[in-house]
């Protein structure tokens, strides 16, 4: 009885902790306290969305730098074989779940969202009077595509390069950025993601924008299990295998990371997984801990499931070109995304705003959406882990032949960098 009362106290502990549980706690409060309290009430929330909009809008950019810069010299600089191999299969597992998502969300979004569409969502900078002055601002040392440009050229570069000096202080920059994202930009989400659901329930936005996301979640959840599917069956083919058995011997991995929300800490889940898929030990211990920080194809199908909604309900159309271009910066953002919990998200609010032209409002929706989605987000991604594991055993035969020692510590090194 005592060991049954500290699990449920140890569990609701760590609940306490998760970035989850307070992005739920802001939604239900924003949607209740809007409906009863008066404008003055909300001032101080719509001040503070104000300045912690302007506040990302400065910040974004330089993560972006700050993140894909190492990302690409690290692996331009591995020259390792499967090294590479395996980022560009990870890649463009990426870009087919984008391309997919986008696809089918256009062609059912007409029907699954009919009659649930809002002429815009006021932000409560807008719908009440902030007490700062509407000429303050950050701007910001350059846009987001200068940014993404940026990123290439001095990873590129400097792995040209070999300039080991410069990247020690781009790797310096980066735990600088990591410092920010983990210190300050996600705890602060809560409180921006209450001020939008808190002005959605004032304005009566709440219901019609709940019911239509209620949609497009459930949707996402299908689409992840598809994903894992086509993915599996892609990898059986390759390397002739069940693929639904495969599938099977993953199930451990899929419910541990349902319950963790970190790839990361379900490795040793993955790996064990792994294993019983019949994948050699080396291969696994190479793909899995590699994959679980460049391999992301649940985050990539929440955001452009919940993206392409926000566009619809909001009669906003966006060109094909620049859907494609977003999809394809937007892998390259997953690929960089650093191993925390709402790193992702926060990695993408630049190709969302940038590219996309997301207000504060909707990137803050996307936020609410991507965390409480995180947890089957998540577990798609590690399953994925496991299909790639599979691909890459059989391209090298079971083993990383003479790479080997070389490839697992770039591997370390890789992980290192993002999760510390």
């Amino acid at each position: 009885m005592v060991n049954d009362q500290e699990a449920r106290l140890s569990f609701a502990s760590r609940m306490f902790k998760t970035l989850l549980f307070w992005v739920i706690l802001a939604i239900v409060l924003g949607s209740l306290l809007g409906y009863i309290l008066p404008t003055w009430a909300i001032v101080p929330f719509a001040t503070f969305n104000d300045l912690f909009g302007k506040f990302l809008g400065f910040i974004v950019p330089l993560i972006i730098v700050g993140l894909v810069t190492p990302a690409i010299f690290e692996l331009g600089r591995s020259g390792g074989k499967w090294v590479l191999i395996t980022v560009i299969i990870a890649y463009v597992s990426t870009l087919l779940a984008g391309f997919a998502t986008w696809g089918l969300s256009e062609v059912l979004y007409p029907y699954l969202l009919a009659g649930q569409q809002v002429p815009d969502l006021v932000s409560p900078e807008n719908a009440v009077a902030s007490i700062m002055d509407p000429s303050f601002t950050f701007p910001p040392v350059f846009g987001v595509m200068t940014a993404l440009i940026l990123a290439f050229v001095l990873g590129l570069g400097m792995s040209a390069v070999a300039a080991e000096k410069l990247m020690e202080v781009s790797k310096e920059f980066r735990k600088l950025v990591m410092l920010v994202i983990t210190k300050v930009v996600v705890p602060l989400l809560p409180v921006h993601i209450f001020g939008i659901f808190l002005n959605m329930a004032k304005s009566g936005q709440f219901v019609t924008v709940l019911m239509a996301l209620g949609k497009v979640f459930l949707f996402a959840f299908i689409l992840t299990i598809l994903a894992i599917v086509l993915q599996y069956v892609l990898a059986g083919v390759v390397a002739k295998r069940n693929p639904f058995s495969a599938i099977w011997g993953m199930k451990e991995a899929y419910f541990t990371a349902l319950g963790t929300s970190s790839s990361a800490a379900t490795i040793p889940v993955t790996i064990q997984c792994t294993r019983g898929n019949k994948v050699s030990q080396e291969i696994t211990d190479f793909v899995i801990p590699l994959c679980a920080t460049i391999h992301l194809t649940g985050s990539v199908i929440k955001i452009t499931a919940f993206a392409v909604a926000l566009q619809y309900m909001l009669g906003i159309e966006v060109a094909t070109s620049t859907m494609v271009s977003f999809i394809f910066m937007l892998g390259v953002i997953m690929v960089a995304a650093p191993g925390v919990p709402g790193g992702a998200i926060t990695a993408s609010q630049g190709v969302l705003q940038g590219m996309l032209a997301f207000t504060d409002p909707m990137y803050a929706i996307m936020v609410a959406m991507y965390v409480a989605a995180d947890s089957f987000g998540t577990a798609a991604n590690v399953v994925g882990d496991g299909a790639i594991a599979i691909v890459v055993d059989k391209l090298a035969d079971g083993s990383l032949g003479d790479q080997a020692v070389a490839s697992l510590e770039q591997t370390d090194e890789i992980i290192h960098g993002r999760v510390n």
